[in-house]
């Protein structure tokens, strides 16, 4: 399937900035694949070294000497590792942390070399190395699940896919294909953008089997927790995992999770959860400034899941019939989808973090389901699941922080509408092109 990552990974090989590159992410969202697919077509040969697969090939990386590493894997592979023809691909590399620390000498040695580790567990073997951190040495990239362009042209949509991207602000869009986008987004809420799961229904439409994939990819993710801490722990992990799905857009109350936990176990798991890539964690932000993050409080925070697909797997919803498919919880659907498409369509270079604002006060209750940054200013979203619902809250946000423009996403025709503030009003499906309105 067609990536978007593959054409930064080709920025980065012509780059003459190169430094080895770490591929962040969670485990089975088609790291390996998509790098591997990248080295078919860019490169004459792609040396791949597996510590999991092959744990023994630790042995090379107990030593800081490059040409001694190559030698050995030049006698172990039988193909010499070339400046530019050559593809050095590190893969499960959270397996070996001498590799990590080493990638430093191959900058400093080998700078021609390509270069790019990979891993699903890195934030933990970051956060707790031993050896010393190549600081300054390599970059990093960060990929997510396929984002619904992606699917589209996964499902065969390509024709969509261009129609939107060539898209001129404002113009009305045919109703049979709005129709029609509106019900992929419904279909992509409950396959969501694992590879595997969009892979499945493309070539068999069998929605049992998409469930049998999405069952599997939790049940490896829960069997992960096995590294971590006691059994109690691991236990808390799939309890608050199991819990994010039903707390979607709403904040995080600790005893709505289990009221025979400790509040300092459940947060500890939710930050593990986050580190792992499963979860993301949407913090408070005061807003009254950039960066948003200075206004952050992350005591209040709300949770998004991994993938919406597998959110949906977790609430049980059976998939017999998607298109008449009405959830109680449509809202926080829609937010998770807004929310999993903005990560998705950050610069791959950075490590994207959503914010959203409320206030909670005696008979003035207000809540904005996002708070983003673009071009150093403020951005305020509203999601609506609907065409219509009110405003109040965005009204409230937009009279407090004196802000020019806003962002709505629903099920409506593009619009844009000007008063106190612009508010610009897209449908859900646009949702991957955000930037492009506030710049028009």
């Amino acid at each position: 399937m067609k990536r978007n990552f593959e054409s930064y990974l080709e920025e980065w090989k012509n780059r003459k900035s190169r430094k080895p590159l770490i591929v962040r992410g969670a485990r089975q969202i088609g790291k390996t694949y998509t790098i591997e697919e990248f080295g078919k077509k860019n490169f004459k040969d792609v040396i791949k070294v597996n510590f999991e697969e092959k744990p023994e090939l630790k042995e090379f990386f107990k030593t800081n000497d490059i040409d001694s590493i190559l030698t050995n894997l030049t006698a172990y592979f039988g193909r010499s590792a070339t400046d530019v023809k050559t593809l050095l691909f590190l893969d499960e590399i959270q397996q070996c942390p001498q590799a990590i620390a080493g990638l430093r000498y191959f900058y400093e040695h080998r700078p021609k070399l390509h270069i790019i580790a990979a891993g699903s567990l890195l934030d933990h073997v970051l956060n707790e190395i031993n050896y010393s951190m190549p600081v300054g040495r390599v970059e990093f990239a960060y990929m997510h699940p396929l984002n619904f362009f992606e699917f589209l042209d996964a499902m065969g949509e390509e024709g969509l896919t261009g129609f939107l991207n060539s898209y001129e602000p404002w113009k009305k869009i045919s109703p049979p294909i709005h129709d029609k986008l509106l019900k992929l987004v419904r279909m992509y809420y409950f396959i969501g953008g694992m590879p595997e799961a969009v892979r499945e229904y493309r070539d068999s439409k069998d929605l049992i089997e998409v469930e049998r994939i999405h069952e599997s990819i939790l049940r490896s993710l829960e069997l992960d927790f096995s590294k971590y801490g006691t059994k109690a722990q691991q236990e808390t992990l799939v309890t608050v995992l199991r819990y994010i799905p039903t707390g979607l857009g709403r904040k995080i109350k600790y005893v709505n999770i289990d009221p025979n936990k400790r509040s300092d176990g459940l947060r500890t798991a939710f930050k593990l959860l986050e580190m792992s890539r499963i979860a993301g964690l949407v913090n408070h932000t005061s807003a009254d400034g950039i960066p948003l993050e200075q206004g952050q409080n992350d005591r209040i925070t709300k949770p998004l899941f991994l993938d919406i697909g597998l959110a949906n797997h977790v609430l049980k919803l059976r998939l017999t019939d998607i298109d008449d498919l009405i959830t109680v919880n449509e809202g926080s659907l829609a937010e998770q989808f807004v929310g999993q498409q903005m990560l998705s369509t950050e610069p791959y270079y950075l490590d994207p973090k959503l914010y959203y604002w409320m206030r909670e006060a005696k008979n003035s209750n207000a809540e904005l389901d996002f708070v983003t940054e673009y071009n150093n200013k403020i951005v305020p979203i509203e999601v609506k699941a609907g065409k219509s619902g009110t405003l109040r809250s965005l009204q409230v946000f937009m009279k407090e922080k004196k802000l020019k423009t806003a962002l709505r996403f629903n099920a409506d025709q593009p619009s844009k509408t000007t008063g106190n503030y612009d508010l610009i009003s897209l449908p859900l499906y646009l949702s991957p092109l955000y930037r492009k309105f506030i710049d028009a």
